[in-house]
């Protein structure tokens, strides 16, 4: 699973699909972390927007793709 920013995910499916993984779920979520969010003037009053909109990846492989450490 990850959860990263809209603009990145045709970056991320390209690399996926150099692996040859091809099958996921996306999913529109919101979040906060690095970004700490922004502050927008609503109808004359300042609004803190703290929960930016992300995309959540889920992603399932076999054991064939799971590098071991040996």
């Amino acid at each position: 699973m990850a959860i990263i920013r809209p603009e990145r995910l045709e970056a991320v499916q390209a690399a996926l699909n150099e692996r040859d993984v091809y099958l996921m779920t996306v999913s529109d979520v919101r979040g906060c972390g690095r970004q700490r969010g922004y502050t927008e003037v609503y109808r004359g009053t300042e609004v803190q927007i703290r929960l930016l909109p992300k995309v959540k990846l889920e992603i399932a492989i076999n054991e064939a793709f799971v590098e071991s450490d040996d």
